[in-house]
């Protein structure tokens, strides 16, 4: 049963850092990158999915960082 739980954490990672390039990045990034490495260190058989939520978590961070020191504020806009 912990191998279930753990294959819907790699699918929700990748999900919520998927959505989080476009909103929330600041919320979504971490919650993405902690549930893939949850899901990894429970053996998803999902490991794929795992690591692109834990890549997406840290493209959503990333994006972030660039787009708030382009307009040197916490919160971003692309208008």
């Amino acid at each position: 049963m912990p191998r279930r739980d753990a294959d819907g954490m790699a699918v929700a990672a990748f999900v919520l850092g998927l959505v989080g390039l476009l909103v929330l990045n600041i919320l979504l990034g971490p919650l993405a990158i902690g549930l893939a490495l949850l899901a990894l260190r429970r053996g998803t058989a999902r490991r794929g999915r795992a690591f692109l939520g834990l890549a997406l978590g840290t493209a959503d961070l990333v994006i972030l960082a660039v787009l708030t020191s382009l307009n040197d504020t916490v919160s971003w806009s692309l208008g």
